[in-house]
């Protein structure tokens, strides 16, 4: 298969961990139902390339990301530095590389608003959105941006998305008993291509 558009890519950043994944899967349907592509480094695990190799790709591949930092707990352990890398990677490539690079756009989250303020300063001036661990308010935030910044007509309002997931999360379960999958274990490319084609079937 050709890899999708530049303009249609969305590339995700995000913890990947068991209690932020009714998160995920509420971000990776809301960039489908709106028409693009999400992407993230689960697309291709391959144990023979470097993850980092695989996010330059990516990133580089993607008009439009998507970064998740609530997971950068203020904790006596160390904090987890993985998003913040990422979007380091994807700020440096919009800021030196190509012109093409030059078009691309980021959405930043957080579970509040200003929270970053206390670990991350340098992102100041960024227009942080907040989820506060929600998935119908991480629908919103995502379909608002995407709207705003890519302009396109086509893309439904929250509400109805919100609709979608809601349905479409009730119906998941027997979707993976039919398809021999495990709920509890579906692989994000298996998810990405039901959750594609149910909308179909939906509209």
């Amino acid at each position: 298969m050709r890899a999708p558009r530049f303009s249609d890519s969305v590339f995700i950043n995000c913890p990947f961990d068991a209690d932020y994944w009714p998160l995920f899967e509420a971000l990776i349907f809301t960039i489908v139902d709106c028409g693009f592509v999400p992407r993230c480094a689960l697309e291709e695990p391959d144990s023979g390339q470097a993850r980092v190799s695989r996010i330059e790709k990516l990133v580089q591949a993607c008009q439009y990301s998507i970064h998740d930092i609530s997971r950068i707990e203020l904790t006596p352990r160390f904090p987890r530095f993985n998003m913040p890398f990422e979007l380091g990677l994807d700020l440096g490539y919009r800021a030196f590389g190509p012109v093409t690079a030059k078009r691309k756009r980021c959405l930043v989250l957080d579970t509040k608003r200003f929270r970053y303020q206390e670990f991350f300063s340098d992102i100041a001036g960024q227009d942080i959105r907040a989820h506060d661990n929600q998935p119908d308010q991480l629908i919103t935030e995502v379909r608002n941006w995407l709207k705003s910044i890519s302009r396109r007509k086509t893309i439904p309002g929250p509400k109805p998305i919100r609709t979608h997931f809601a349905r479409f999360s009730a119906v998941l379960p027997e979707y993976c008993d039919r398809l021999g999958l495990d709920r509890d274990d579906i692989q994000f490319a298996e998810y990405v291509t039901m959750v594609e084609e149910w909308l179909k079937s939906a509209k």
